[in-house]
């Protein structure tokens, strides 16, 4: 795009050229007596004037294309990072993207304590030092949840594995679980098979959230929603491509299993109802 406005200013400047040299001209032959140095005058001066009246106006066009995304991108992350928590009725009918940090958690809670687990919202709205949830199975067992509402392309990184690992100790928990609306960084990746703890990322919890038939998010699409969208459809299809593989493969729980790797890189298949289940196959 930018491209073109400066071809357009370009040829803007191309025809005040031209018109500024005929009027020059015009002018020039017009009055006797003029020194021939007004002649190389006006030519100079035409090609400079025209010039900066073609930078000028390719400049503004620039701008009013940018501050509207600008304008769009600052709603989107202030939407994110707003601590408002609206109610759970908006909340099981909003998208992902239209979720705040805090109602994300919130949804997380909702969809966990309908999967029978007990869920104490430890950290919603404030500072969770590490750990938002924790949900506790029918054997008792503790698992301490870290939810990231981000952005497609901002991914979770390495410390935030860290800190969840070093948390999950102060609400004394066994297990660990992140669950992020983009994906983690591959440092954080390698960081959480090493320490176990599992996550969860942007297609894989839509894929849970779809298959929960309480959430129901509007299928109308705003502008601001079409750009990451679409940036996001290839992992979601990735995802679905997973899942799809690891459908004849059942647990005995009689859910699907998907494939996981161990501390020593080894692939297993692991149920996809964890930490409820935990149940594995080898491959």
């Amino acid at each position: 795009m930018a491209r073109t406005y400066y071809a357009e200013g370009r040829q803007l400047a191309y025809i005040l050229r031209g018109l500024f040299i005929i009027g020059g001209l015009a002018l020039y032959f017009n009055i006797p007596g003029l020194h021939w140095g007004f002649f190389f005058g006006i030519l100079i001066g035409s090609i400079i004037i025209a010039d900066i009246i073609g930078a000028i106006w390719t400049r503004k066009r620039r701008k009013k294309t940018r501050k509207p995304a600008a304008r769009k991108s600052g709603l989107a992350q202030q939407r994110r990072s707003s601590k408002e928590c609206r109610s759970d009725e908006i909340i099981l009918s909003s998208r992902l993207s239209d979720l705040s940090g805090a109602e994300f958690e919130r949804l997380l809670a909702l969809y966990f304590r309908d999967q029978g687990y007990v869920v104490n919202e430890v950290g919603i709205g404030g500072n969770d030092g590490g750990v938002d949830l924790v949900i506790i199975d029918k054997r008792g067992e503790k698992t301490a949840v870290q939810a990231k509402c981000y952005a497609d392309h901002n991914m979770v990184a390495v410390q935030t594995v860290r800190e969840l690992v070093a948390a999950k100790r102060n609400h004394d928990c066994i297990l660990s679980m992140l669950i992020t609306t983009s994906d983690l960084t591959a440092p954080a990746k390698k960081e959480a098979e090493q320490f176990r703890v599992e996550y969860w990322h942007g297609g894989l919890i839509e894929l849970k959230l779809k298959a929960w038939s309480k959430w129901q998010p509007s299928k109308k699409q705003r502008p601001t929603e079409m750009v990451t969208e679409s940036a996001s459809r290839s992992q979601i299809s990735q995802s679905r491509k997973e899942v799809a593989a690891a459908s004849s493969v059942a647990c005995k729980c009689g859910a699907s299993m998907v494939k996981r790797k161990n501390r020593q890189g080894t692939e297993f298949w692991g149920c996809t109802s964890y930490p409820r289940c935990k149940h594995t196959k080898a491959l």
